[in-house]
């Protein structure tokens, strides 16, 4: 299995095919693995890059580093260490680290794609909802999770969700920091600065994020745009990924 270290940890990559290259960064407690229906088909013209970034998947879990810069700087490092310049495609949480990358250091960056990233939503939209998840994950981990994530689909699936949890569970408890500091981030006032292109790919029936979030920030932002990618929830890329792959095509 490809590791490769960075600061205070080793994290697992998968690196395949040639061509544009694509950064895959998922979203919080998961995996590289959530990508894995999207990328044989990309693989065959574009140099696939999956990471499982610090505390989530088969890299380690360590307490330090828990943060939205330590994951960015983590990203800086793969991305060197690679000599990729990437579209960086990052779902929910994963968007949010994909734009403060490209905001600090957008000669690395090719473009962003945020897929249902919450953006400034979890402080203002879902903050008492946020501060709920923090003290019932200490409570109650498995029961918080089996109540949470059925929402992060649209519909009946219940193969992903129990799938998606196990993901969860297998994941270090230390990334539960990233809750308490995305009450308090907000990339709005930011967004104008930023370099590089960005396109908001979103679910049309996300029951997290709303479609409010993408459309306010790329207001925000130069040049963005916004695409809704029909009859999905906050995972797109695993609940339609043909859809997924044909929007995200359109950019990469």
């Amino acid at each position: 299995m490809p590791r490769m270290t960075v600061e205070n940890a080793e994290l697992h990559y998968e690196d395949e095919g040639e061509g544009p290259a694509l950064l895959f960064v998922h979203g919080w407690g998961t995996s590289g693995r959530v990508w894995q229906s999207c990328l044989p088909d990309l693989a065959r013209d574009h140099r696939v890059v999956t990471l499982d970034w610090r505390g989530c998947g088969r890299s380690d879990q360590p307490a330090r580093g828990n943060t939205i810069a330590g994951v960015t700087a983590d990203l800086v490092t793969v991305i060197e260490t690679l000599k990729i310049e990437p579209t960086v495609v990052g779902s929910s949480i994963g968007g949010v680290f994909a734009t403060e990358l490209a905001l600090a250091r957008p000669d690395l960056v090719e473009a962003v794609v945020a897929v249902d990233s919450p953006g400034y939503w979890p402080g203002t939209g879902m903050l008492d909802k946020v501060h709920d998840l923090r003290k019932r994950l200490v409570d109650d981990r498995v029961g918080t999770f089996e109540d949470w994530v059925p929402n992060w689909v649209a519909g009946h699936r219940p193969g992903l969700v129990a799938w998606t949890i196990r993901q969860l569970l297998d994941s270090g408890a230390y990334i539960d920091e990233l809750f308490t500091e995305c009450t308090t981030y907000d990339p709005r006032p930011r967004l104008k600065e930023l370099a590089v292109p960005i396109t908001y790919l979103h679910g049309e029936l996300d029951a997290e994020i709303p479609l409010e979030v993408p459309r306010t920030c790329a207001a925000e932002t130069p040049g963005a745009r916004v695409h809704v990618i029909a009859g999905c929830g906050h995972l797109p890329h695993q609940e339609d990924p043909r859809a997924f792959n044909a929007a995200l095509r359109e950019i990469a």
